[in-house]
């Protein structure tokens, strides 16, 4: 790393005074090469390490830029003494579901780590270029764009002896070299200087040697929640368990045998406790091959997705009596002979033969939340096994704790194979889930919005009217009387089914948005068209500079660049919205979706003010008569987000999206800027403050 002097620091330290308070960045990189011994014609790696701020996110590498989010990227300046080879490899990164883009996305915490292969074509390489990067927060819905110029020097070249053949160089050590950045900053400009202890932390992860392709994936330190949801879910489905044809008539049985045995509490809880240890040990298994590499493969290869799809409709299939899942019963019978041999061995044999007879109806539940927990993380499949293997062992441990308890317990009937069947339909819900990323992933375009949406629509339909006893499966017995529940329940069900019905027409069903295929693949949507009548002054508008590139959400009318919109705002007589936006922005979209469409905040925004949504991470470059040097950072802005960016940060003091200023026909601000904010009664009342503000500016 470069030492920055003490009078540097002073000077740096003066002129932050005024924006350190506002600029942003939240990942450190450090650039290094895997050795300093190079021969011409050797292949060798460049090393990109960031020191993440705790409670933020980099988005990885390996992100279709078609998405939404920006990847990061590294940019060479071209040079005939080195080429590049392949692409930029991210090593370890984790990966999510995220609703607002409807996709699964790769992305770092704390750390990361990309590489990147160069080949050495001469004595003296020159190694320069830009990295652009990505980072959110967990916890304010913030995103930051960030950009770092880098230099290599260093490396020690030698000309390659005459007959000896091409080699690549081996990445043995890592040699840290100096990162140079023509500011402390971003493309946008931040004056953030790096904080020791991230300093430290880079220097430590520089000088440590690389033995793996794919270290150890560390837990989602901002993911407790989501784990925890998880965990509940697996505990409700050990519960569905329970009452299935298979288990719910052994627990009595079960019991009572416990309460005639001597220490027979102590059995009990034996028996409860190896329970939670088979299926717990299962979940081991399952963590130790649900590394980064295959869940990767996962989530973006077509077999995986189309044999999760196979494996769940066939359960339901199972569920719905069209055959059974069964463990062949030579097995059964030989786990079952170990458990009369007494004692305390003989119990846990006990609880494994429970585990292996109930196969057939408790194998698609546990299967479908090991499948669910298949993400590239070590902790989640335990945890969901746990759960599960613990609403599935209570109850066997508590009445036999308290046998007074049975007496309550309801008797076996025909509403256990109603469950079952329940459940069945359920599977082949969400089985679609898994066929839908396939076909979203390699644009079949089987399974479209609509398409999809018809599916459940029918399946959930048919629930409903099974629930009525209008339908009856081969293992159901006559209904002559609906209960209560079955009546309660088929209600939801159709109101659910009532509640789709409106997407078959672009409806966004926004409860839906993680389980539907992208609104992007509705080939018939009147929502967009319906919902957003032009306003005022819509036949007024000039031509849209950038209006090839960009769309407003909702059928709104607006500009691209500042000073376009502020020329219309003079002739309009309006006050300017200014959307400070990226095409990486998911919190940007979420308010889009939420807080725009809400109709106090679209009546104002189409006819109070004229917007301009400024994208700052858009790598569109600029006529070159159109390039400037930032007064900031003096850098020369060449790209559309370069220049947006320094207009956020020149202008309003502040580096972070989503960012919305309400300004006059000068660009002045009008009242105090806002962000990230879901409650759509606090944005329209900023939107009226701005109006009353630009209104007594006039007078």
């Amino acid at each position: 790393m470069r030492v920055i002097r003490p009078y540097i620091f002073f000077l740096l330290f003066l002129s932050s005074l005024n924006v350190s308070a506002q600029f942003q960045k939240h990942a450190n990189f450090e650039v290094s090469a895997s050795t300093k011994e190079v021969l011409i014609g050797d292949e060798i790696e460049i090393v990109l390490r960031a020191v993440i701020d705790r409670d933020w996110y980099l988005y990885s590498s390996d992100i279709d830029p078609d998405l939404g989010p920006t990847p990061t990227s590294i940019t060479f300046e071209p040079h005939p003494s080195f080429e590049v080879v392949g692409k930029l490899v991210p090593i370890g990164a984790q990966k999510k579901y995220d609703k607002i883009w409807e996709a699964d996305i790769t992305y770092f915490e704390n750390r990361a780590t990309f590489r990147q292969k160069i080949k050495i074509l001469d004595k003296n390489p020159v190694i320069q270029g830009e990295i652009d990067f990505l980072t959110c927060s967990n916890v304010s819905g913030l995103c930051v764009p960030g950009n770092d110029e880098f230099l290599i020097s260093g490396l020690n070249v030698q000309e390659k002896p005459k007959g000896s053949t091409v080699t690549e160089t081996t990445p043995s050590t890592t040699t840290s070299i100096s990162l140079e950045t023509a500011s402390p900053s971003n493309d946008s400009g931040e004056g953030v200087i790096e904080s020791d202890e991230n300093k430290e932390a880079v220097a430590a992860d520089t000088n440590t040697v690389i033995q793996e392709d794919f270290p150890m994936v560390t837990e989602q330190s901002g993911s407790d929640s989501s784990l925890w949801a998880f965990a509940l879910a697996a505990f409700l489905a050990g519960l569905a368990a329970l009452l299935t044809p298979c288990v719910f008539p052994v627990i009595p049985m079960t019991v009572t045998y416990f309460t005639k045995q001597e220490n027979g509490r102590k059995k009990a809880l034996v028996y409860g406790a190896s329970i939670i240890l088979i299926y717990t040990f299962i979940g081991v298994i399952v963590s130790r091959i649900n590394g980064p590499a295959f869940a990767n493969f996962l989530s973006t290869h077509w077999i995986p997705n189309v044999l999760f799809f196979l494996i769940f409709f066939m359960f339901g299939l199972a569920f719905l009596g069209m055959f059974e899942i069964v463990i062949p019963s030579s097995l059964i019978n030989k786990i079952d002979s170990k458990a009369d041999q007494g004692g305390l061995t003989g119990v846990f044999f006990m609880a494994f033969t429970l585990v292996l007879v109930s196969f057939s109806c408790t194998g698609p539940i546990a299967g479908s939340i090991l499948v669910a927990s298949a993400g590239g993380q070590v902790i989640k499949p335990i945890v969901g096994m746990i759960a599960y293997s613990a609403a599935f062992a209570i109850p066997f441990t508590l009445f036999a704790l308290f046998p007074g308890w049975l007496k309550s317990l309801p008797k076996s009937g025909g509403w256990l194979n109603t469950v079952k069947v329940v459940l069945g339909f359920l599977e082949l819900a969400l089985a679609l889930k898994f066929l839908s990323i396939a076909d979203q992933v390699y644009h079949w375009r089987i399974l479209d919005r609509e398409i999809y949406l018809a599916f459940w629509i029918v399946i959930f339909s048919f629930l409903g009217f099974y629930l009525l006893g209008k339908i009856r499966t081969p293992h159901d017995s006559p209904i002559e009387k609906l209960s209560v529940p079955r009546i309660l329940l088929s209600i939801v069900t159709f109101t659910f089914v009532v509640y789709m019905i409106p997407g078959m027409w672009g409806a966004p069903l926004k409860a839906l948005a993680g389980y539907l295929p992208p609104q992007t693949t509705q080939d018939f949507d009147l929502y967009t068209a319906s919902t957003v009548a032009p306003t005022k002054d819509a036949t007024d508008l000039t031509t849209v500079k950038y209006g090839d590139l960009f769309k407003l959400p909702h059928g709104l009318n607006g500009f691209f660049e500042l000073e376009q919109a502020l020329e219309h705002g003079k002739k309009t007589g309006k006050p300017i919205f200014i959307d400070f936006t990226g095409h990486g922005c998911v919190n940007c979209r979420e308010m889009e979706a939420r807080v725009w469409s809400h109709p106090d905040v679209l009546s104002r925004l189409q006819n109070d003010y004229v917007i301009v949504a400024l994208y700052v991470d858009d790598k569109t470059r600029l006529p070159e008569s159109e390039w400037y040097t930032s007064s900031f950072d003096n850098r020369v802005k060449k790209t559309i987000g370069a220049r947006n960016a320094d207009i956020q940060i020149v202008r309003y003091n502040n580096n972070a999206q989503p960012y919305y200023c309400l300004v006059d026909h000068d660009g002045s601000l009008l009242v105090p800027p806002t962000h990230y904010d879901l409650n759509p009664q606090n944005f329209a009342a900023f939107l009226d403050r701005g109006k009353v503000a630009f209104e007594n500016k006039k007078r």
